[in-house]
């Protein structure tokens, strides 16, 4: 499904019952919703759970330019103002927890609670330069030389090994990702600058990250966690930077809890 929200045409996907409570995710870059199929199957039965690709990236429309965080989560609050959400726990991975942190310090009101995974809130020179060299070689080459090196730091070397259907299937999203997407999301990174914000941060929150996890390491993770008072810090081992794929059943059960914890 589609629907024009802050000028982008954004494809979505509606599961789990009308009435229940609703869950966000917010794939990363070079990703798209499916990547959450994990999730879906696991959480549709207890939430209504929308799934949308941001913009640039699966079915959602690719636009040219610079993007920037705030224009990520201003999409968001367009696609739950279209969809009549008033409210909803988020769940974002890697670009998604960036975009997860503008939101919680922008509209706050609009969530029950926060899920960072894999990510980080800060863009330190030796992270800025992974990007000042992948947006050049996209320019001029398209996504295909990102596939196999993002392989590598997206997953452990026993899952790439174990799991061969889903890394054909991993493949495919990363080709499948617009260069203007990838660009524009890319350089939306290059402004990541909420660490000394998130102190402003009052909404539950969870901070999720592979043990393995390289791109944006547990350290990261922790500094985040630090900064906001009365939040959760959870590694899933073993996985490397997409955590929600590689090691699903320790994802969900984390997620789980801490949804399951808010209720009491």
């Amino acid at each position: 499904m589609k629907v024009t929200a802050n000028n982008v045409s954004l494809n979505y996907e509606v599961d789990g019952p009308e009435g229940a409570p609703w869950m966000t995710f917010s794939n990363s870059l070079a990703a798209d919703l499916t990547m959450w199929d994990p999730q879906v199957s696991h959480f549709k039965d207890k939430y209504r759970i929308l799934r949308y690709d941001t913009r640039g990236h699966g079915k959602s429309e690719p636009i040219s330019g610079a993007y920037t965080l705030d224009m990520l989560a201003n999409d968001v609050l367009e696609l739950w103002n279209a969809l009549e959400i008033n409210k909803s726990h988020f769940i974002g991975l890697s670009l998604g927890g960036m975009t997860a942190q503008s939101l919680a310090l922008q509209y706050p009101e609009r969530m029950h609670s926060i899920a960072i995974c894999d990510s980080r809130a800060d863009c330190p020179e030796g992270y800025r330069s992974n990007w000042h060299q992948r947006i050049p070689e996209v320019e001029k080459n398209g996504m295909e030389p990102l596939v196999e090196p993002t392989l590598q730091r997206w997953f452990t070397n026993g899952c790439r090994s174990a799991e061969p259907d889903m890394m054909d299937r991993v493949r495919a999203m990363i080709r499948s990702t617009s260069s203007f997407g990838y660009i524009g999301c890319a350089q939306a990174i290059l402004g990541l600058d909420y660490l000394s914000r998130l102190k402003a941060v009052t909404l539950p929150a969870i901070f999720i990250v592979g043990a393995q996890d390289g791109g944006t390491p547990p350290e990261a993770a922790q500094a985040m966690h630090k900064e906001v008072a009365g939040s959760q810090y959870v590694e899933i081992d073993p996985a490397a930077h997409v955590s929600n794929m590689e090691n699903p059943v320790a994802f969900n059960k984390t997620l789980d809890d801490f949804l399951s914890g808010l209720n009491k």
